[in-house]
């Protein structure tokens, strides 16, 4: 693949204007794949010194040397500007052969030299070649007043990351995947080729995709990267998988950061419109949650619907059904996991079996009923929620916060009634249906500070997807340990780059040997408590082999595994790295 605008020398060996002189390519025929930047005729020894590099010379050969070391000289200095290749019309100086000493040089310095047979005007080959690079340019320059545009169009719509990441494919005909900083996949398009060769252990191999600066091309791996990001903050990478030989095209690094925009801007805008949403449900605690109404409102409306808010006792409380674990990390200020199946589109049927756009159809009726059915139990979890309040004796405020949870803010006289209230409450909840998580945030004493501890509730009922007591009627922050804590954070990138940090050479080097990898033993050292006997034993492994490997991992991070201060790190490095991995 050459350069944009510019044909190869293959190319234009094979143009009309050049066809009329019977070429023959004697030297360099493995390289006819170099571009051609501009065609150059001349007829003196020493024109490389006024080249630049990427120049098909055109010579008769009149001027060049007589010697053999003058024309080895002058082939030389033509390889070393980096010129594409050398023409020279026999007739003139070289009856019928160009001389054997110039093929020589030509070949073992990878230059194509081409010689014509027949006598042929340098102009019109000329002219040939340059009005086909301005038509190349000219095409070029359209393609990428196109990807402009229909970036635009995509950045006004707000579209999805799935459809940006589509959009990317099929502008450019490669694969496209939008990953975050965990290496996680949270989009991907195969531009009509097959998932699975693509995302296929991706993890390990997008760590082995490395670039310098915030664009470029790993030439070993294959994939142009781009970073995403706004405001200074990045959230992820999106790569380009170039097969071809060669460099990409400048179009496509346009393209790629064109598509890294949108999706930042895209991002920036969905956290704006969550909040638009929510004043639109017109709810008083949607209202409280965003600041859409002033405190004061908030607490005459609620006693307008009997509900007293202000000078009580007022606690967050947030609800799920345990089967929705996992569904809230799809919130405004992160990536949409819904992009993490990514479906085929409608517009790459025609690469597509019938069977599989059967398949594709069923999914997305299923998807719908779904959702469906996850709103209506959202809504039955409402009035259940409703009815809780009453049976306990309560007051409250409830509805549904958004698409995966149930909210309540109790009020109760005092601090001493809270944790009473709070089991009351779960119990006249859980009557009748047991698959319910409750959880609670700090108690508060006005509405001022309601917003927090509803947001606490919901940090708590997110986190509690890591490990939730059977015991404990109402999940408090207490019970929150640190690896749901590290759940809770999962997609934040600046915990994703602390991993990266703290372990990403040692899943470089495990990459790299799938075979034998050392983060298995560092987990069993760690969580020994540093013991390297009780860890050689966990490991099934005799102590010197297990000391061995420990100073391997050593060697890998840089750190010394005797340092408590050290072992810390790597130990909450490895416990978020397993909580941006979990599903």
């Amino acid at each position: 693949m050459t350069a944009p605008g510019y044909p190869t020398v293959r190319e234009v060996v094979a143009l009309d204007a050049m066809q009329v002189g019977s070429p023959r390519v004697v030297a360099g025929a493995e390289h006819l794949d170099r571009a051609v930047r501009w065609v150059h005729s001349s007829e003196v020894p020493d024109i490389a010194s006024l080249l630049r590099g990427g120049e098909l010379v055109l010579t008769t050969g009149i001027g060049l040397p007589a010697d053999d070391d003058g024309i080895r000289a002058f082939i030389r200095e033509l390889s070393e500007v980096g010129v594409s290749g050398l023409v020279v019309e026999l007739g003139r100086r070289y009856p019928s052969t160009v001389p054997r000493v110039m093929a020589t040089a030509a070949e073992k310095l990878g230059l194509p030299l081409v010689e014509l047979r027949r006598p042929t005007p340098f102009v019109q080959i000329t002219e040939a070649v340059h009005a086909r690079i301005v038509d190349a340019q000219l095409t070029e320059l359209r393609a990428t007043e196109e990807i402009h545009q229909r970036f635009t169009e995509l950045s006004v719509e707000g579209a999805e990351p799935a459809e940006v990441v589509h959009q990317a494919a099929q502008l450019s005909g490669c694969p496209v995947v939008l990953e975050n900083l965990g290496r996680k996949v949270l989009a991907f398009d195969a531009a009509g080729g097959r998932a699975e060769p693509l995302l296929d252990g991706w993890e390990q191999h997008s760590r082995q995709v490395r670039v310098t600066g915030r664009t470029g091309f790993d030439r070993d791996a294959g994939w142009l990267v781009t970073m995403v990001g706004a405001r200074g903050q990045d959230w992820g990478r999106l790569l380009l998988r170039w097969s071809a030989d060669g460099p990409p095209p400048t179009r496509l690094t346009i393209l790629l950061e064109r598509a890294a925009s949108t999706l930042a801007l895209g991002r920036l805008i969905r956290r704006d419109e969550e909040g638009l949403e929510r004043q639109l449900h017109g709810t008083l605690l949607a209202a409280l949650l965003d600041h859409s109404l002033p405190v004061d409102e908030v607490a005459l409306r609620a006693r307008a619907l009997g509900v007293t808010v202000d000078r009580r006792r007022l606690i967050g409380v947030v609800i799920r059904p345990l089967s929705g674990r996992g569904d809230f990390a799809n919130r405004g200020d992160l990536p949409n996991r819904g992009d993490l199946s990514n479906r085929a589109d409608p517009s790459n049927r025609g690469d597509l079996s019938r069977r599989a756009d059967l398949s594709h159809r069923a999914d997305r009726d299923g998807e719908k009923s779904d959702v469906t059915a996850a709103q209506a139990r959202l809504r039955d979890l409402a009035d259940a929620a409703t009815q809780g309040v009453r049976e306990a004796k309560l007051a409250g405020l409830t509805g549904v916060l958004d698409d995966h949870v149930v909210g309540v803010l109790l009020a109760v006289k005092s601090a001493a009634d809270e944790d009473a209230a709070l089991e009351r409450f779960a119990t006249a909840l859980r009557r009748g249906r047991e698959e319910v998580l409750v959880a609670a945030g700090s108690g508060v004493d006005s509405l001022r500070e309601a917003r927090r501890s509803l947001v606490e509730a919901r940090q708590v009922a997110d986190a509690a997807r890591h490990d939730t007591p059977s015991s404990v009627p109402v999940l408090r922050l207490p019970n929150v340990g640190l690896a749901g804590l590290l759940h809770l954070l999962r997609d934040e990138p600046r915990l994703q780059t602390f991993v990266e940090r703290q372990l990403g050479a040692l899943l470089a080097y495990d990459a790299k040997h799938p075979r034998d990898p050392l983060l298995p033993t560092l987990r069993i050292y760690l969580e020994s408590g540093r013991n390297k006997s009780i860890a050689a034993s966990a490991a099934h492994l005799s102590r010197p082999a297990f000391y061995e490997r420990l100073a391997r991992i050593g060697r890998v991070l840089g750190v010394d595994l005797d340092s408590v201060t050290a072992c810390l790190s790597l130990h909450v490095a490895l416990l978020a790295w397993e909580a941006i991995r979990s599903e």
